[in-house]
């Protein structure tokens, strides 16, 4: 009763009267595990065990609701806590644990192999007497998992090998699981040799990577834990491995030629992830001399080897995330016995302690994308796209020391027709898929335009939830390589070649809507630079109506302008770039409101299906529907006109009030302004030349263009500029772009070509209408 007593009291004041106690991983997990276990009586926690092994763990939330550790099912099992035992007929462990010396807790805790050798060696005599001892105790497992030879060369020398071995495993100061803080160094009893401690969030403590199985055994002269294995005397550092190991001489040479070498020489808790030579054997022919001769390349390659962070396999029971020295991550996990990295079995032997940190060989080089050309970067779903870059020859176009941007479609956006293409032709699209240029995804913004391979200028759009170049969105998992950035897209990029009014008029769907257009005076709207998204109603959505119908329709300009402006936007929104199932708030030209959404990949306007979204324009997107829009919050005042709307919408109901007019809808909304200058007056040929000088609005245009393989970003201002020459025969117009004038002898030059190319007549009086020619010069 009296020891019962000691026990009960020791456990009392060594948690009473440390408040971090509370505070430790491995106390938290204990504590959850006697929470699991609770219907099972006091004092009993809750482990589980690998099926197929003895491994046993106090369980994280995630592993103990998985019902799996390491990818391997898992059993419960309910057992006594550390420090309380069972008692005859009653339920759970309602008795504390004896307290004895250290001798003595390793037999009740059942390390009777350690006990066994502490006889052998002569140790039982320090470890039952005076002092305050914390001894990390193997356990019986591990006793017979230790190498043959050398566990025989421990019982062939009991006296020395033996006992200093022992040693190896004690600290001359009780150390509990609370004390045994994450990073912590310890001396052990023998040649003060370092013991390296890792206390990890899931609750797992190990020393130089053996692992706590049973914690906190409190003895009167110290405390107990066991672990996992045998502890062996650490004295190399991670440098002075790799020197010493032929095994990894193509890892020693990188890390030489990176200057990485002498990092891993340093103190610290570094996880090297350690190809063997036989890895580097398996890297495709040519990839490993690029990056040896790249310093960039392969310093990055022996980074992204190294965690600043020390990881022991037994502390690794799921994925988890972790940052390389290079600065991208990795995710370390395992299988069964086997580590992963980035979900790939690969480490052929594990937790080799330096005193500097952890060695874990694999059998797989890894090659951050840092170190990757741009090419190399896409993916199984790019695969298509990769295949074409080489079949035309393109890929050779992506020097080592250039750099790109490859827009890279996933693989079913490539359909068989497209595949079947001439190849000049399917060269060019692929040529647009290329930028001459590095741009990450943080350095795109709306309204960027950026040049391709092929020297198509082509648009960003930039939404809540989506970044969109013309017609096509961006996927997740876009990378940076060595030479360039891969950014995936759902779709084949296509860049507009005409504008609004072009791309209807050459489209017989749209024949009704595009007259409309026309009788409502709105065809420049459709033919003028800017960015709009137009709603555009097929033939079908007229259907049943006669001429006379048609005619009415006609014959109210501010109703057709209202019901056609409610189908025009400004500002160009790709479909697939709203975000999903969300409703999208758009104001219409007109002035009321439309309601957008997509469902399963399907645009919706006002609830209407989208037929055939993002049919891109030069000025801007149009969708393709296949009902009438009309703005619910306009009433109809005229019944003729109300019955034929009716005729052709009916998801909704129009509103009638007698009388009511429709508001006339000025075109100010788009730049269409001239402004006459300064008349000016010339003497050429015979006579008085008048040349008339008209000014249009600027207009600003921003894009990225590589100038001596650099890229910039260029602003340019196009200034349209009429010179009208009022003499003898002729009517010259020229634009010019950027604001430049032209001089008078270029204009002289312009009609000397112009009057070359015609027959010689006698001089007259010009008759009818004066010739006007049209060029654009950029600056």
């Amino acid at each position: 009763m009296k020891i019962l007593f000691l026990s009960t009291f020791s456990i009392f004041l060594l948690s009473a009267f440390d408040p971090a106690n509370s505070s430790a991983h491995y106390d938290k997990i204990l504590s959850h595990s006697r929470i699991r276990a609770r219907e099972q009586g006091p004092n009993v926690c809750a482990l589980q065990q690998v099926m197929g092994t003895k491994k046993k763990y106090f369980s994280t939330c995630r592993n103990w609701y998985q019902g799996t550790i390491c990818g391997k099912k898992a059993t419960v099992l309910y057992e006594c806590c550390p420090g309380y035992m069972k008692m005859d007929g009653m339920r759970g462990c309602p008795a504390v644990a004896p307290i004895d010396h250290v001798y003595g807790t390793l037999g009740i805790v059942g390390a009777t192999s350690t006990q066994r050798y502490s006889d052998m060696s002569k140790l039982r005599e320090e470890i039952e007497g005076r002092g305050s001892f914390t001894f990390f105790s193997p356990s019986n497992e591990a006793w017979e998992l230790l190498d043959r030879e050398i566990h025989s060369n421990l019982i062939d020398n009991v006296n020395i090998e033996l006992y200093n071995a022992l040693h190896n495993h004690m600290v001359n100061k009780r150390m509990l699981t609370k004390d045994l803080k994450n990073g912590l160094t310890l001396v052990s009893m023998y040649n003060d040799q370092q013991l390296l401690i890792n206390h990890y969030p899931n609750g797992v403590v190990t020393v130089n990577c053996a692992r706590i199985i049973h914690g906190n055994q409190i003895a009167t002269n110290g405390v107990v834990h066991v672990i996992d294995r045998v502890l062996t005397p650490v004295g190399n550092t991670i440098q002075e491995f790799l020197e010493a190991e032929d095994d990894v001489s193509s890892l020693r040479a990188a890390a030489i030629t990176s200057g990485v070498l002498d990092t891993l020489g340093k103190p610290g808790h570094y996880t090297l992830f350690a190809p063997t030579n036989e890895a580097f054997e398996k890297l495709p022919r040519g990839v490993l001399e690029r990056i040896m001769g790249d310093k960039v390349a392969s310093e990055a390659l022996m980074k992204f080897h190294i965690l600043n962070t020390l990881q022991c396999s037994e502390a690794i029971l799921g994925g988890a995330v972790y940052e390389t020295l290079e600065g991208s991550t990795i995710e370390v996990g395992c299988d069964g016995e086997s580590l992963t990295v980035n979900g790939v079995k690969m480490t052929n032997r594990k937790d080799i302690v330096t005193s500097n940190g952890v060695i874990h060989l694999i059998d797989h080089v890894l090659i951050p994308n840092s170190a990757k050309q741009v090419i190399e970067l896409a993916g199984d779903q790019q695969t298509t796209f990769t295949d074409l870059l080489a079949q035309l020859g393109l890929t050779s176009s992506l020097r080592p020391e250039g750099q790109y941007t490859l827009l890279a479609p996933l693989n079913g956006a490539f359909s068989d027709d497209t595949l079947r293409m001439d190849l000049r032709l399917l060269k060019l699209i692929m040529q647009n898929h290329i930028l001459k240029v590095k741009i990450g995804l943080n350095e795109l913004y709306n309204g960027q335009k950026v040049e391709t391979l092929g020297g198509k200028r082509l648009r960003i759009f930039v939404y809540r939830t989506a970044v969109c170049i013309e017609n096509s969105c961006m996927v997740r998992g876009s990378k940076e390589g060595r030479n360039g950035v891969i950014h995936i897209f759902r779709q084949i990029i296509k860049p507009a070649e005409k504008s609004l009014r072009e791309v209807l008029k050459n489209d017989k769907r749209f024949s009704i809507f595009l007259n409309l257009v026309k009788d409502a005076d709105l065809d420049d709207v459709l033919s003028q630079p800017g960015e709009w998204t137009l709603f555009v109603p097929t033939n079908e959505a007229f259907k049943g109506l006669t001429d006379e119908e048609k005619e009415i329709l006609r014959s109210d300009k501010n109703a057709l302008r209202t019901i056609l402006l409610y189908h025009l936007t400004k500002g160009i929104y790709i479909g697939s770039g709203f975000e999903p199932g969300v409703t999208n708030i758009l104001k219409t030209i007109q002035g009321s409101k439309l309601f957008l959404k997509t469902v399963n990949d399907t645009l919706l306007v006002n609830e209407v299906k989208s037929k055939e979204s993002d049919l891109m324009a030069t000025n801007g997107v149009i969708h393709v529907i296949d009902k009438l829009l009309y703005p619910v919050d306009v009433p109809v005042g005229n019944e003729l006109l109300l019955t034929i709307l009716n005729k052709m919408i009916k998801y909704i109901q129009i509103k009638f009030v007698h009388g009511s007019r429709f508001q006339e809808i000025p075109l100010t909304f788009f730049s269409t302004r001239l402004i006459e200058g300064e008349p000016e007056s010339k003497l050429f040929r015979e006579g008085e030349t008048i040349t008339k000088v008209i000014h249009g609005e600027p207009i600003i245009e921003t894009y990225t263009k590589i100038i001596d393989g650099h890229p910039v970003e260029v602003t340019e201002k196009k200034v349209t500029e009429e010179r009208i020459i009022q003499g003898p025969e002729i009517q010259y117009t020229r634009i010019t772009a950027g604001g430049r004038g032209d001089t008078e002898e270029n204009l002289k030059k312009l009609l000397e070509e112009d009057t070359a190319v015609r027959r010689p007549k006698p001089p007259k009086k010009a008759q009818g209408t004066p010739r006007r020619r049209t060029r654009l010069v950029h600056p």
